[in-house]
């Protein structure tokens, strides 16, 4: 057990040599308690002199209480990051003495740091923790990646018992910023050394989150029981699940929990606590079915564990600011070369520890994801994936592919690096039952190897990824499309490459008709309009967007001219999916934040809502667009009266009228086989449906294509 650490103060204070106390969990003593004094000294570049236990400039340096820092209400010393807030001091430096009784007695030691963005602890002058920090980083050097202050988490330090001496000790620690203008800093600790130590080397992280549940899976360093407590006070977590088994993989699921509603968490065993605090909370999901605004980030091909996917990380947290990640999606190649434990560690676990604790995960396996022989060292054993239909969608029985729900949207994950893609296959098998089950407005899909790309990789190529991209292509699709897809996201090709609204293209590039282009708009409100669906329920071949984001990690061009695509760039990036009831808005960021394509989605144009009534029309351009022989005009009107229907050319001068009537309140259609008013075939060219009702217009645009 752990001295009170008001008692351990005043003994510190007082100079009295270091208790050891003993329990049933073994012995261990607290050295320095959470919240001592600590001096400090930021803005100068002080070599490595100031580590060593003898340091005779530490009497001029500043003192206070942890937790220090600055940029956050928590803190309680607030230390200068200098004059000029968009270009803050990069390394702040601290040291704390501690007296030691007996150091032989000690057989590990535990360091459990509050800290952000990332540190390096040295005791008696020599390392004995580093976290996000390069080993060979200096004042002016940066930490690694983001790290979030506010709880407490364990690292081993038992390297540093050689380094213990009866008496006086330093533990001396230099803490590292992101980045010049980050917004807060934050240091403090507990040491403690004991007989056993198990301390926390992955995680925690989240995995399959319901409303009403959450997966919490962590690694310790030696085999111990399993618990997690939780609440929605994070100083009173009341509830607590436990597995008596020892593990160092720790898996567990809480519950129940109440739906769309904060929690806190903390993780451990039964004897000890290994991660705490404000910043180890999640936010429960939506009932399935709520209307209710839902962020979703999709990353591909992130696993090059260095700077680019750092960046693309960081860019993502420019742009998303306050507003937070509730679904959260991994195309494949999540950990290069060749997904084993230590690659997953750097390229996953490393880079992105906030999003990991606060959010669930759901991946999908890519072509380096290799499966591995042996214990908890491959994708399979590293993540959590539903198989029994317990986060919405069918049991699949495994975790190759799955469904899940969050919201009013389905989300599809395949497996096109080790299934079967026949049609007759049980993949494609169930997925075509789990279309049919579902009744969410949304459905996305997501899995490695694309459809449609000419980047890194080219789908016309059947050789290409043992063609994988041509299996998806034929098998998948038409299952998807007749089940009313709307999204399709995929990795692979290092690069973004994004299609007009799409149906019916199965087979290479040279066969696309122009039939199969639905709307060839740019998807954009302000430009050629959203691409628009008139069923809110998912409905057969009205149309989906596909979407290559490989480009998280790294960029390798190709000639990114597929006829399908209206975007195709060689950036690093992300895509940010925003759905709002009937309403999509998708957006690729660059790795500094900034929108470099963008399309919205609006499903149910056919259906007067209430809102609608009196205010607005809906009109669709056409389907197919562009056409060759004929196309469909759907259109909705929120009361009867008189309503007219008109084609005009690009220099606007009228072409046909198509309806001048007075027509009642629902949806209609009406055909344009691209006639003039006499009957007399046009030429082909871009074309401009003008609907007017009331006092009130509409525009769409068309394409006759040959």
């Amino acid at each position: 057990m752990r001295i009170h650490s008001r008692t351990l103060r005043w003994l510190l204070l007082h100079g009295t040599a270091a208790l050891i106390c003993a329990s049933a969990s073994g012995v261990e003593t607290t050295l320095i308690p959470t919240g001592s004094v600590w001096s400090y000294d930021t803005g100068t570049d002080l070599g490595t002199v100031w580590r060593e236990s003898a340091y005779p400039a530490e009497s001029t340096w500043s003192a206070g209480p942890g937790i220090l820092g600055f940029g956050e209400t928590y803190v309680n010393t607030q230390i200068p990051f200098g004059p000029n807030a968009s270009n803050k001091y990069p390394t702040a430096y601290f040291r704390i003495h501690f007296n030691v009784a007996n150091p032989g007695a000690a057989l590990a030691i535990l360091l459990r740091a509050n800290f952000d963005d990332s540190f390096a602890a040295y005791l008696n002058g020599q390392e004995v923790a580093r976290q996000l920090l390069s080993v060979s980083a200096t004042y002016n050097d940066l930490s690694l990646g983001q790290h979030e202050g506010g709880g407490y988490e364990t690292f081993d330090a038992t390297v540093g018992l050689p380094f213990l001496v009866a008496g006086d000790n330093v533990l001396a620690v230099e803490v590292h910023q992101s980045t010049l203008s980050s917004s807060d800093l934050v240091w403090d600790c507990e040491l403690a050394v004991g007989d056993q130590a198990a301390v926390l080397s992955r995680g925690p992280y989240l995995m399959v989150g319901t409303p009403h549940s959450m997966v919490v899976r962590w690694r310790s360093s030696t085999a111990t029981d399993t618990r997690v407590r939780w609440g929605t006070d994070p100083g009173n977590l009341n509830d607590m699940a436990e597995n008596p088994t020892p593990t160092a993989e720790h898996e567990i699921e809480i519950g129940p929990l109440t739906s769309d509603t904060r929690y806190y968490y903390s993780i451990g065993s039964t004897q000890s606590e290994l991660a705490s605090g404000a910043e180890f909370n999640f936010r429960t999901a939506p009932i399935v079915g709520t209307q209710a605004p839902l962020r979703v980030w999709a990353i591909g091909d992130s696993g090059t564990k260095n700077a680019n996917a750092a960046d693309v990380r960081d860019g993502y947290l420019a742009f998303t600011g306050t507003t937070e990640t509730d679904v959260w999606l991994m195309l494949g190649d999540n950990a290069y070369g060749t997904g084993t434990d230590i690659e997953y560690q750097a390229a996953v676990f490393d880079i992105y520890p906030t999003f990991l604790r606060t959010c669930p995960l759901w991946p999908t396996r890519g072509n380096h994801d290799v499966l591995h022989s042996g214990a908890d060292n491959d994708y399979y054993e590293l993540f959590t994936m539903p198989t029994l239909g317990e986060a919405g969608g069918l049991a699949s029985g495994t975790e190759a592919y799955y469904s899940f729900d969050s919201a009013n949207v389905h989300f599809v994950c395949l497996d096109s690096e080790g299934t079967s893609r026949l049609p007759a296959g049980a993949m494609l098998s169930w997925l075509t039952n789990d279309l049919a089950a579902t009744d969410q407005h949304w459905i996305v899909a997501y899995w490695h190897h694309p459809p449609y790309t000419k980047g890194s990789h080219d789908s016309d190529n059947t050789s290409d990824s043992g063609g994988r991209m041509r299996d998806m292509r034929e098998n998948a699709l038409p299952i998807l499309e007749q089940g009313g897809v709307d999204l399709v996201l995929s990795g692979h090709s290092h690069s973004y490459e994004r299609s007009f609204l799409m149906d019916g293209h199965y087979g290479i590039s040279s066969t696309l008709q122009p039939s199969m282009i639905l709307d060839g708009g740019d998807g954009r409100t302000e430009g050629d309009g959203a691409y628009e669906k008139m069923a809110l329920s998912p409905t057969a071949h009205e149309g989906s967007v596909y979407i290559v984001a490989g480009s998280s990690g790294q960029i390798s061009g190709g000639l990114l001219n597929h006829p399908v695509m209206f975007s195709s760039q060689n950036r690093l990036g992300s895509m940010v999916l925003d759905f709002d009831a009937r309403q999509l808005d998708a957006r690729f960021i660059d790795d500094t934040g900034a929108v470099l394509d963008y399309f919205t989605m609006v499903k149910g144009t056919a259906v007067a809502t209430p809102e609608d009534l009196g205010s607005s029309l809906r009109l669709q351009a056409g389907a197919p667009n562009p056409f060759a022989h004929r196309t469909r005009i759907a259109y909705s009107l929120p009361k009867t009266g008189p309503v007219r229907i008109a084609l005009y050319d690009a220099r606007g001068r009228l072409v046909s009228t198509l309806v001048d009537e007075i027509q009642n309140v629902g949806d209609h259609e009406v055909h344009w086989e691209g006639r003039d008013a006499g009957d007399r075939a046009v030429s082909v060219g871009i074309y401009y449906v003008v609907m007017q009702f009331s006092d009130q217009n509409r525009t769409r645009k068309l394409v006759l294509a040959n």
